[in-house]
């Protein structure tokens, strides 16, 4: 859909003449025909682009900066009165519901808040969401619109505008303003409201040590926003989190241990919350560990104060001198202090003995929806999802001797950076974790909302495989499965309403259209460092969620890991996803890895008997494919059903359409990693069908033996017949095992079950068994000649 389109279609009617008139732009861009339109010639050339020209178009284009950024700043202003006002109105109407009950004599006293009373409130906060949610949307759209039609202006003529505008737009920034604080104040009293003054009340983490859950699956759309600090007004950086990764810039063996989640990888990071004020840092460990071991994946944690970090990682200041402090106060036992001794021994040991350097930085802001006093759904939304290069392997000082760079901080988009040391994210990522008994389904509204169009599923996305893999493109070759996807659009079509709706009246689909060109559990500090609030906003939380959504600057889709998980293990989403299995469906998306080309890349920068050998064993291979296609479409094999691709909007829960697969190949020089769950159990099966196979071969080689000791020609012929068919699956049967258990140790996604096998084996036993009854027939007909 072009641009234009798109925003006559989603801008908002009663503000109709306070968008950016983008047709108008357009038009302004096309100066007079040289000549008459005639007939013959209906579409003359027009005259050139000049400065008059540029000057008249530069002017239309300040008025529409003027009137967008002077409506959004009287809007915002407006907002913030009417929030202020509810506000008010919330508290005289609780007030009067605790008077009420705290008098206890007085039953019907006059001035009762009524039902009707708490009804009305809801509808004006109702309101006031959908005109937050509406503001975000004007201020996306009008943003959108001034890139294009700059980069259209820069396109059709001669003069540059793109630089010049940029600086006119940051002396308005209609488009930087942050709406979180009025999410956040409309949660609490949309939460209050509801309630009737009387919100949950609770520890976040509540719940989870749960055994038995009794689910309301209705209570989960009251999920509140959750607050770090309630003490006082929320701020923008109150919601930024930001991490910086450790590796080895010569052996990336931590990335690697992640990447393929192999038993015991670990990943090393140092995270804070806020700006680069903030005194508290969190040194923090995760392991990975696999299910057949028996125990879970873990992140562990300690917190030292910002100016004894490097001293800590230098191993300049002890562990000793790190907890005295705590020791000394007596807060915590000494059986919890050698515990987390021992882990900042163990970290400072493997920090400076495998040479670990900061490489990665991820920044992001996180809203985060929670029960209070429930931690069975936890949802997490990450905006501004960018990462930045920490290293200093190209000769370029980042961090230095520091333990992270210093010239940056959070903000966004740190525009500062050059383009090869940040990464910024194009989509959001929504986290949704359930606790559920086993083999119980999740909410309904949650399996609509992964099912919708707005999200992808990416299980096992990881922040820091995505942004070491991106900022190290010459040093990294090994690729996580997702990053070939990145050059495509995951947009999909509109199936389900989510959009904003005014009480009574209802807008268009979505937030975000589809604007085409014109051509982890949240992560929190310990309990006693923030604290957590939240509001129970019943519906609302939809719209809520929407209004975060939508004040992106960014055309956002959702990417979402669907997490079902027991409350006792604090991990981001690419650790508890680990131990989930990858579901492969049949329009999963394949990937192939170029690993025989790139080796015989080497073998040919090699040279000599290594090429050759790599040469006539790449011939042999092109030799049996084709021999193979050729058998393959010789040999009667069963045809699909064709069915048709008309098929309605629910067979099988289904859309309507075909089902494409997708296939992604790896770039050249790297290769793909597709995650493969492997447990020991793997190994046992396939060393299980080895077994199954050679006690079959040796039972066809007794038989062999037996016929021998008939004597005669007949038994002689049916005695090489099964002795060839034993041979045949013993060696079959070893080659197979061989190349399983190569593929199960690289953790390769390829085919293992055998197709083929089988087949052969009973067509080899007829062809010895038909051969016995051949000869003997033959033998008894000569002998019946004979006599």
């Amino acid at each position: 859909m072009k641009f234009g389109q798109q925003l006559r279609t989603s801008l908002i009617k009663d503000w109709y003449y306070y968008y950016i008139s983008y047709d108008e732009l357009k038009d302004a861009l096309k100066t007079d025909f040289e000549t008459a339109p005639t007939a013959e010639n209906p579409k003359p050339p027009r005259k050139p682009w000049t400065e008059d020209d540029e000057k008249r178009f530069v002017d239309q284009m300040e008025q529409e900066l003027d009137k967008v950024y002077t409506f959004q700043k009287v809007k915002s202003q407006e907002l913030v009165r009417r929030i202020r006002a509810s506000e008010k109105e919330v508290a005289e109407v609780i007030a009067k519901s605790d008077a009420v009950q705290r008098n206890a004599q007085n039953e019907h006293p006059a001035d009762t808040p009524t039902e009707e009373d708490f009804m009305l409130l809801e509808e004006d906060l109702s309101d006031v969401i959908a005109d937050v949610h509406d503001l975000a949307k004007f201020t996306q759209l009008n943003y959108t619109g001034f890139q294009k039609i700059i980069k259209k202006h820069d396109k059709q003529t001669s003069w540059h505008l793109k630089p010049v505008f940029a600086a006119r737009l940051r002396a308005k920034p209609f488009f930087r303003d942050n709406y979180d604080a009025f999410v956040v104040k409309l949660s609490r009293l949309y939460d209050q409201v509801r309630t009737r003054g009387n919100p949950t009340k609770g520890d976040s983490a509540a719940g989870g040590g749960q055994q038995n859950f009794v689910r309301n699956t209705t209570k989960y759309w009251h999920l509140p926003v959750l607050v770090f600090n309630a003490s006082k007004e929320f701020e923008a950086k109150d919601s930024a989190i930001s991490s910086i990764y450790y590796d080895n810039t010569d052996t990336w063996e931590l990335y690697t241990g992640r990447l393929k989640k192999t038993e015991g990888a670990e990943a090393i990071r140092l995270r804070w919350y806020g700006g680069m004020d903030t005194d508290t840092i969190f040194v923090e460990r995760k392991t990975h560990r696999e299910d057949w071991t028996g125990e879970k994946s873990v992140k562990a944690r300690i917190s030292l104060k910002e100016k004894n970090v490097n001293a800590f990682l230098a191993g300049k200041m002890t562990v000793e001198q790190v907890f005295e402090k705590m020791r000394r106060e007596g807060k915590k036992s000494e059986t919890e202090i050698a515990d987390l001794e021992q882990l900042a021994r163990e970290i400072q040991y493997r920090v400076i003995s495998r040479r670990f350097v900061p490489v990665t930085r991820s920044f992001y802001n996180r809203t985060a929806f929670q029960l209070p006093g429930d931690a069975r759904v936890r949802i997490s939304l990450d905006t501004e999802l960018t990462m930045v290069r920490e290293d200093n392997t190209d000769g370029r000082t980042r961090a230095g001797d520091n333990w992270r760079r210093m010239d940056i901080g959070i903000d966004y988009p740190f525009s500062q950076l050059p383009p090869e040391d940040v990464e910024r994210f194009p989509y959001a990522v929504l986290e949704v974790k359930l606790q559920t008994q086993a083999g119980q389904l999740p909410p309904e509204w949650i399996r609509e909302l992964t099912a919708s169009h707005l999200v992808e599923a990416v299980p096992k996305f990881s922040k820091f495989i995505h942004g070491t893999a991106k900022l190290n493109p010459d040093r990294i070759h090994l690729l996580p499965y997702w990053m070939p996807q990145m050059d495509t659009d995951i947009r999909k079509p509109i199936t389900q309403r989510f959009g904003i709706e005014r009480p009574g009246q209802s807008t268009d689909i979505s937030t975000s259209g589809n604007m085409d060109d014109d051509s982890e559990e949240e992560d929190l500090p310990d309990s006693e460092e923030r604290t957590l609030h939240g509001s129970d906003n019943d519906e609302n939380f939809h719209r809520l969620r929407e209004a975060r959504e939508a004040l992106e600057a960014h055309d956002l889709e959702q990417r979402m890991d669907l997490a079902n998980g027991d409350g006792g293990n604090e991990l981001d989403e690419e650790e508890r996803t680990a131990a989930e299995p990858t579901a492969i469906a049949e329009d999963y998306p394949l990937y192939d890895s170029d690993d025989e080309e790139d080796d015989f890349e080497e073998a040919k920068r090699i040279g000599g008997w290594t090429y050759c050998l790599a040469l006539v064993k790449r011939h042999f291979a092109i030799a049996g494919t084709k021999m193979w296609n050729v058998l393959r479409s010789v040999a009667p094999t069963p045809k699909a059903t064709p069915m048709s691709q008309d098929r309605g909007p629910n067979i099988g829960g289904l859309g309507g359409g075909a089902v494409q697969e997708k296939r992604f190949k790896a770039p050249k020089g790297k290769k793909i990693h597709v995650p493969v769950r492997v447990e020991p159990k793997v190994y046992f099966a396939a060393e299980r069908t080895f077994l199954a196979w050679l006690e079959f071969s040796i039972i066809l080689g007794s038989i062999a033996a037996a016929l021998l000791n008939f004597g005669d020609a007949v038994s002689l012929a049916s005695a090489w017949a099964f002795t060839i068919v034993a041979c045949l699956a013993l060696f079959y049967s070893m080659g197979l095992y061989l190349w399983r258990v190569d593929k199960i140790k690289n953790r390769r996604a390829v085919t293992y079950h055998d197709k083929y096998g089988p087949t052969g084996l009973c067509v080899g036993l007829f062809v010895a068994v038909a051969i016995s009854f051949v000869y003997r027939f033959t033998k008894r007909g000569e002998g019946g000649l004979k006599g």
